[in-house]
C-alpha cells in the first residue's frame, strides 16, 4: 500500500487530483480549498507520521512536537506545556476579535497496532494504533488553520485563530484540564470534528463521565499454611465489582459502567495485599454521574470493610455531556455541501468491503453522501468526550467525515487500517476544507458568531461551569519514553 511522500520532498511535488466543488462556492472559499489541495501531500505526510508514531494518551510527545514545529515555521505563536501537560499546546495567529478555536487530538489506543491490511494483522503485537483516527483529526484541523492563516495574512483579515493541541482525549484528560485552566475563556466559538462512517454536521449530546481508580490494601500470608493471617485485597476488588454489577439492575438504561482490574495478585499461594481497579461511570447528565460516583464509592467502602482491607480512591478526570449548538451545525452543513463528500476509488471501496468481510459486517463499502442535518432523537450514544467541557464555556460547532467502512466500529483494527491510507487521507482533506471555510465564515460574518453565542447563552442561562476535577488534582503527566 503506497503512502504519501515524506516531508523532505513535499514542496517539490503536487498531488494530482480533481477536486469537486459546488458551482455555488464563492471565490474566497475556493481559494482556501485550492491551498489545501496544493498541500495535499504535505498534510498526508503529517497524518501518516502521526499514524506511525501511534502514541497513547499523555505520551504524544513526537506527535505534538511535529505539529508545534510546523506551526511555528508558519508564523504561529506557541504556548507550550498548556495546563501543565507537556503534550498540550496552543498555537495562535492574529489579534483582536473574534477569536476562533480549532481542536486537534493525536492520541492512539493501546493494542490496536495494524498493518494497512484488510485482515487483522498487527505491525507489532500488543502495540498501540490509531483505532479512532486521531491522526486524521489533528491533521485536518492543522491543515484548516494553515489555510486560513495564509488567507488572513494575504487579505488583512482581522481576528485571532487558535489551534488547541489537546492530548489524551481517549482518557478524557486534556481538554478538561485546559478548560479548568481558563484557556478557552476568551474564545468566541470553536470548531471540532471526528472521523466516522458518515459525513454530517450535528449537535447531538454525549455522556458525562468520571474516570477513577480504586486501590485496596490488605496483608500477605501463605494461602495454604496460614490464610487466616492474611487480608485479601483481591477479595475486596472482586466484592466491589460484584456490588457494582448488582447495582446495574437499579440504574437507568442510559447509564454505562465498565472497569478493568489493572493490578491483581502475583501467585496463588500468596494472599495478595494490593489490587487496583479502573472504572468509567457515565450517564446523560453531569449531576447523575456525580450521584453514581458516590454510590460506587460507597460500594468500594463496603467492600473494604467486609474484607478488613483499606481503600484508596484516585479521581483521574471527569467531564460533562456535550451542549449541542444548532447554529454552528447549520454553518458547517452549508460548507460541507459546497465541498462535497470524499469520492473514493473502486480500489478503496474494495479495501473497505474486504475489511467489512473480515469483521463479519455487511459489505457495503464507505458512505459517499452527506447526511441531512436533523435534530437529535432520543438519548445520546454511549460515548463520552472531553470536548463537552469546552461546549459549556463557549459554543462548539461539530461535524464528522466518513473515514472508515460503514458499521466498522471505532477502537478496532479495521479503523486503524482505513485511517492510515487513501480512505483516511481523503476524509482528512474534506475535513480540513470544512475547518477552513467555517473559520472564514466566523471571522468575516459577525452575525454567525453572534447567532452561535446567542443560542449558547440561552442554554447556559443561570449555569456556572464547575470543573468535575477539583483544583488540587493535577494532570497525570507521564515522562517521554527514551
Amino acid at each position: 500500500m503506497k503512502r504519501c511522500i515524506s516531508l523532505g520532498v513535499i514542496f517539490l511535488l503536487v498531488f494530482v487530483m480533481n477536486p469537486v466543488y459546488s458551482s455555488e462556492i464563492p471565490k474566497e472559499k475556493k481559494e482556501l480549498c485550492s491551498w489545501i489541495d496544493k498541500n495535499n501531500n504535505y498534510l498526508c505526510s503529517i497524518s501518516d507520521r502521526i499514524w506511525e508514531f501511534a502514541e497513547i494518551a499523555m505520551l504524544e510527545y513526537k506527535s505534538s512536537r511535529l505539529m508545534k514545529t510546523e506551526l511555528k515555521k508558519a508564523g504561529f505563536e506557541i504556548m507550550d506545556n498548556a495546563a501543565g501537560m507537556p503534550t498540550a499546546f496552543v498555537a495562535s495567529y492574529g489579534s483582536g476579535k473574534p477569536v476562533i478555536g480549532m481542536l486537534a487530538e493525536y492520541d492512539a489506543l493501546p493494542g490496536l497496532s495494524q498493518k494497512l491490511s484488510t485482515v487483522k494483522e498487527p505491525i507489532t503485537t500488543g502495540a498501540p494504533g490509531h483505532g479512532c483516527g486521531h491522526n486524521l483529526l489533528g491533521t485536518a484541523s492543522f491543515g484548516g488553520i494553515l489555510a486560513v492563516k495564509e488567507y488572513m495574512e494575504k487579505n488583512n483579515i482581522p481576528g485571532t485563530i487558535k489551534f488547541f493541541g489537546c492530548p489524551a482525549e481517549e482518557t478524557l484528560i486534556g481538554k478538561v484540564f485546559m478548560v479548568r485552566e481558563g484557556l478557552f475563556d476568551d474564545v468566541d466559538a470553536v470548531i471540532d470534528w471526528h472521523p466516522g462512517d458518515s459525513t454530517k454536521a450535528g449537535y447531538a449530546s454525549s455522556l458525562a463521565m468520571n474516570s477513577f481508580k480504586v486501590r485496596f490494601f490488605g496483608k500477605t500470608a501463605h494461602s495454604a499454611g496460614s490464610p487466616w493471617e492474611g487480608r485479601s485485597a483481591l477479595d475486596a476488588v472482586e466484592l466491589m465489582n460484584y456490588g457494582v454489577n448488582m447495582m446495574r439492575e437499579h440504574v437507568k438504561p442510559t447509564v454505562r459502567m465498565h472497569y478493568a482490574i489493572t493490578e491483581t495478585g502475583k501467585v496463588p499461594n500468596v494472599v495478595p495485599d494490593k489490587t487496583e481497579v479502573w472504572y468509567f461511570v457515565r450517564d446523560t447528565k453531569r449531576e447523575s454521574v456525580d450521584k453514581l460516583y458516590e454510590w460506587v464509592l460507597k460500594i468500594a467502602e463496603s467492600a473494604a470493610a467486609s474484607t478488613q482491607t483499606k481503600r484508596e480512591v484516585q479521581l483521574i478526570t471527569g467531564c460533562y455531556e456535550i451542549l449541542g449548538n444548532k447554529a454552528g451545525a447549520e454553518i458547517i452543513q452549508k460548507n460541507l455541501k459546497l465541498i462535497e463528500p470524499p469520492d473514493f476509488t473502486e480500489e478503496e471501496q474494495r479495501f473497505a468491503k474486504e475489511i467489512q468481510k473480515s469483521m463479519e459486517k455487511e459489505e457495503k463499502g464507505i458512505s459517499e453522501k452527506i447526511s441531512k442535518l436533523v435534530p437529535p432523537k432520543g438519548p445520546p450514544g454511549g460515548g463520552s468526550t472531553d470536548v463537552a467541557d469546552i461546549s459549556w464555556v463557549t459554543p462548539v460547532a461539530r461535524f464528522s467525515v466518513a473515514s472508515k467502512p460503514s458499521s466498522v466500529p471505532g477502537h478496532s483494527w479495521g479503523t486503524t487500517a482505513a485511517v492510515g491510507m487513501g480512505i483516511g487521507h481523503k476524509a482528512m482533506i474534506v475535513a480540513a476544507k470544512t475547518f477552513a471555510l467555517t473559520a472564514l465564515d466566523l471571522l468575516t460574518k459577525k452575525q454567525l458568531v453572534q447567532k452561535m453565542r446567542k443560542e449558547w447563552e440561552e442554554k447556559t442561562k443561570d449555569f456556572k461551569y464547575k470543573c468535575a476535577v477539583p483544583p488540587e488534582i493535577k494532570p497525570p503527566v507521564l515522562p517521554e519514553p527514551r
